[in-house]
C-alpha cells in the first residue's frame, strides 16, 4: 500500500521488501526497531506496549539493508548494534535530561550512528515522561517516540540532501521534521495502527501549510540571511 501526500511518500510493509524500489531518496534518517526486547538491560517494553509493534522488535536489529543502499546515514540506536555498523568515531548523541544524573529508570541520552558529520555533536532537549521540551500536552502515539525537534536537527546536518527516508517510520515522526524544512519525504511502516497515525500527523502538516518552515524564514529574513 502506498500514500502520497504532498511531499510525503508512504509505505505500508515489510522495508525489506520495499527498499529495492526506492532509488531517489538522498539521505536515510531513521529509528529502527533495535531489540528491545532482545536486550536483557532494557526491560521498559519488555512486558509492555512495544509487543505492539511486532514480533520482529524482539530480534536483534540487522542494519544491512539500510547500509547496502550506500546514503548518507543517520541511524538512532546504533550503539545496540555497533558489531554490525562499520566503525564509526563520529556519533549524533542527544541528551535527554535536564540534569546530571537524574533519578530516572531511563537512560539520559541516545546515541545515532552516523556516516555524513565532520564531528560527534551533542543535542540537548529535554523529553523524559510528562518533562517535555517541546510539544508538551501532547500524548506519545509510539512507544519509541522521539521529539520532531531532535529529528529536525539529524535533517538540518544533511542540509544538500532534499529527500529523507525513513526505512521505520513509525508514527511519523521524520516525516513531520522533513516536510516542516522544506525537504521531501519517504517513510515505510510495518505496523497498520502506526502507519495510519504517521499518515494522520504528516497531513496535519499539509494542512497547515509548513507554518515551520514559513517562521523559519521569515525569522532569516529578518537577520538578512537570505
Amino acid at each position: 500500500m502506498k500514500e502520497m501526500i504532498g511531499d510525503a511518500t508512504l509505505y505500508l510493509g515489510n522495508c525489506e521488501d520495499i527498499l529495492p524500489e526506492i532509488n531517489c531518496a538522498d539521505a536515510i534518517v531513521t529509528d529502527p526497531p533495535y531489540g528491545i526486547n532482545y536486550d536483557s538491560s532494557h526491560t521498559k517494553y519488555k512486558n509492555g506496549v512495544s509487543r505492539e509493534i511486532g514480533d520482529w522488535d524482539s530480534k536483534p536489529f540487522d542494519p544491512k539493508p539500510l547500509l547496502e543502499m550506500n546514503l548518507p546515514s543517520i541511524i538512532w540506536g546504533g550503539n545496540c548494534f555497533s558489531s554490525r555498523l562499520p566503525d564509526s568515531t563520529k556519533w549524533l548523541c542527544w541528551v535527554k535530561t535536564a540534569r546530571n544524573g537524574a533519578n530516572i529508570r531511563q537512560s539520559d541520552m541516545e546515541l545515532a550512528w552516523t556516516n555524513c558529520i565532520g564531528r560527534s555533536q551533542v543535542f540537548r532537549h529535554l523529553w523524559i515522561g510528562a518533562y517535555k521540551a517541546s510539544e508538551s500536552g501532547e500524548r506519545n502515539v509510539h512507544p519509541t517516540q522521539k521529539p520532531i525537534e531532535v529529528m529536525a536537527w539529524c535533517i538540518n546536518l544533511l542540509k544538500k540532501h532534499l529527500t529523507i527516508l525513513d526505512p521505520y517510520m513509525g508514527s511519523g515522526t521524520t516525516g513531520v521534521a522533513s516536510l516542516n524544512l522544506g525537504k521531501k519525504f519517504i517513510g515505510i511502516e510495518y505496523n497498520q495502527k502506526y502507519f495510519d497515525i504517521a499518515c494522520r500527523r504528516i497531513k496535519q502538516v499539509e494542512h497547515q501549510g509548513n507554518l515551520f518552515l514559513q517562521k523559519h524564514q521569515s525569522e532569516c529574513e529578518q537577520l538578512n540571511l537570505i
